[in-house]
């Protein structure tokens, strides 16, 4: 196996997830399976030949996600997911491209289609630790708790919302700055833009997003924490000097 492949599944691996696979191809089930068990983070509790039975399993057993598969007897894989209130995360992977557009906008996570390559294999798991990250991220704010939990270096690192300064893009990755340490953790800026109090943060530029409790000074160019000095987008200037109180007196 490539070393690039090994090295890109490490790197985005934040915790230990659980997935069931439904197909109603053996040999597909068994190639699958066999590209899952050389990736980290992942683990196959439950293998399936018809959606019909993961009923009545899903009801006693909870999942992170599932591989599904589309043209099955008795029931779809798109029909199944219809059926379910709270689904977990989905992967469709299917020899057919024509339900794409139907999958996604049933929300999956990622639409792979057969034969399945292990390269791409790790493109729809970097997607599934995305997800399953922003869920968790989701779950702690909406329970109103004053601190979250960010993956970084395989350690979930306690962050608490009132301490952080300000959070920085940095590609597939964001920095985010307290008052008291750094974390930087694998995430996009809009998650966090989408997640976070919009009466507490502000976005300000399209990497930046400051608290603004924490701002000493701010212009039409720039704000300043502390002896940081963050510069306003030209896209965002209009609504942060508005959310920021800008006096044009």
């Amino acid at each position: 196996m490539p070393t690039v492949f090994i090295k890109s599944v490490i790197s985005i691996q934040t915790m230990k997830l659980n997935c069931i696979i439904i197909d109603d191809e053996p040999l597909a089930i068994s190639v699958l399976q066999g590209y899952l068990e050389r990736i980290p983070g992942i683990e196959v509790v439950e293998t399936f030949n018809s959606a019909v039975p993961v009923f009545e399993y899903l009801q006693e057993h909870p999942i992170d996600f599932m591989f599904l598969d589309i043209e099955m007897p008795n029931l779809t894989g798109i029909e199944f997911v219809k059926c379910l209130q709270n689904p977990p995360l989905v992967v469709i992977i299917s020899a057919n491209r024509d339900y794409a557009i139907e999958g996604y906008e049933l929300s999956v996570v990622d639409y792979v289609l057969k034969p399945l390559t292990f390269e791409r294999l790790v493109k729809a798991v970097n997607k599934i630790f995305e997800a399953s990250n922003l869920k968790n991220l989701k779950s702690m704010l909406a329970a109103e708790t004053d601190y979250i939990f960010l993956r970084e270096n395989k350690k979930n690192v306690r962050v608490k919302i009132d301490e952080i300064l300000y959070i920085e893009s940095i590609k597939d990755y964001v920095k985010v700055v307290t008052t008291s340490k750094t974390v930087v953790t694998k995430q996009s800026l809009s998650n966090f833009e989408e997640l976070l109090n919009p009466n507490e943060f502000v976005r300000v530029h399209r990497s930046f997003i400051v608290a603004k409790k924490h701002i000493d000074a701010f212009s039409l160019a720039s704000v300043e924490v502390g002896e940081v000095e963050i510069p306003i987008g030209r896209l965002y200037k209009e609504n942060a000097v508005r959310r920021l109180g800008y006096s044009f007196e």
